[in-house]
């Protein structure tokens, strides 16, 4: 068999199969995929590389999810739309209102990871994101400029501890800033669909109504649910907005709310206000943390795979790469997306987030928010 035949008949048995809910019964695709002679056909690259070239959302074992919506509703922001694939589906079943997802889009000829809230409601087929353009990065810029129909995305690690319960008692306020009002309306949908009758503040900042994102939906909520009440903060329109200023008790007095749950979502002096005055509020923010460069351990750092060693700096291991003129893939820097995870091969490090310290030898870590203690050696 000629090689062009050969491609041919192995690009139409990974059709079939990646197509099969429309050419076969649910059994015969399951032994179909299991079959070795389809394995052996395909190696060794796998079925999955071939019903790529079809469709690149025609995978059995990555996630990854088509972007069937784009909505610029403000200058510094875009609303995405994606339709997961099975793959994602089936391992990834469902989310919690609040959590976020691991979106991995190629920029340059290089994949790069960055976690986003999802706004969708729970048990909505679609997930909606919210992306506002984060100045000096990478992945927010290109999807605020180019993302289209039609973008095919990895999607990967649905997570988060930032959740609604599935009971609540009244009432409740949430709180968020920019594009941090992502999550908590994923919350206040879920709520919707619930049909909650309890009392909600929902309070939102931006820097004018332009940039206000759902500014239309919210509107919408609250004059369909009269027990949801809708404020706006904006910084740079004080005669637009309903709250004039930061976060304070003058703006919970506005509120009229005594809460019982308190969720927060934007840049880090939004949640510090909000914390102020509710100190048990949960709360989620994805700008990365300043980090305080730790004493330096005094030991050595061994890149193995590119033979480089210096002294560590006492900074996590991530920046030390760099600094050795290293180029380590990385995405969140916060210990949140895992794309900078690498294999240990000995010694200590400290997470800078939590403090704990692991001294297993051959262990994965991140590097961006793990430090040396003592010698180390990392396979980068």
């Amino acid at each position: 068999m000629k090689p062009t035949t050969t491609c041919s008949f192995l690009l139409t048995v990974a059709v079939y199969v990646a197509d099969s809910e429309h050419m076969f019964t649910e059994s015969l695709t399951k032994r179909v995929r299991r079959s070795s002679l389809l394995d052996l056909l395909t190696g060794p690259h796998g079925v999955d590389r071939y019903t790529e070239l079809v469709d690149p959302t025609w995978t059995r074992g990555e996630g990854r999810a088509r972007v069937v919506g784009v909505r610029r509703n403000t200058p510094r922001s875009v609303t995405l739309t994606l339709d997961p694939n099975r793959a994602f589906r089936a391992g990834m079943p469902g989310f919690r209102a609040g959590q976020y997802v691991n979106v991995t889009v190629e920029v340059d000829g290089r994949r790069r990871t960055r976690p986003y809230s999802i706004a969708s409601g729970e048990g909505d087929r679609y997930l909606e994101l919210t992306i506002g353009r984060h100045d000096g990065g990478v992945v927010s810029p290109y999807l605020v400029e180019h993302a289209r129909r039609g973008l095919v995305v990895g999607l990967d690690s649905v997570g988060g501890e930032f959740t609604l319960p599935e009971a609540l008692t009244e009432p409740v306020l949430l709180v968020s800033g920019g594009t941090g009002i992502t999550p908590v309306m994923s919350m206040l949908r879920t709520l919707r669909a619930r049909r909650h009758r309890g009392r909600v503040v929902f309070v939102h900042y931006a820097r004018s109504a332009e940039e206000a994102c759902y500014r239309d939906e919210l509107a919408l909520t609250a004059a369909e649910m009269p027990n949801v009440t809708v404020l706006h903060g904006y910084t740079r329109e004080r005669a637009a907005s309903d709250l004039v200023g930061r976060f304070g008790s003058d703006h919970v007095a506005v509120a009229d709310i005594q809460p019982e749950h308190v969720y927060v979502c934007g840049p880090p002096a939004l949640v510090d206000a909000v914390r102020e005055q509710f100190p048990n509020a949960q709360s989620e923010s994805f700008v990365p943390p300043v980090l305080t460069p730790q004493q330096a351990s005094g030991g050595r750092i061994r890149f193995s795979d590119s033979e480089i060693e210096g002294d560590d700096d006492g900074t996590p291991l991530l920046s030390q790469a760099e600094a050795a003129g290293l180029t380590p893939e990385s995405g969140c820097r916060m210990g949140i997306c895992f794309s900078c995870t690498r294999r240990k091969n000995s010694g200590a490090v400290r997470n800078v987030i939590t403090g704990a310290v692991s001294s297993t030898d051959e262990e994965d870590v991140q590097i961006c928010v793990s430090a040396p203690v003592g010698d180390v050696d990392i396979a980068l």
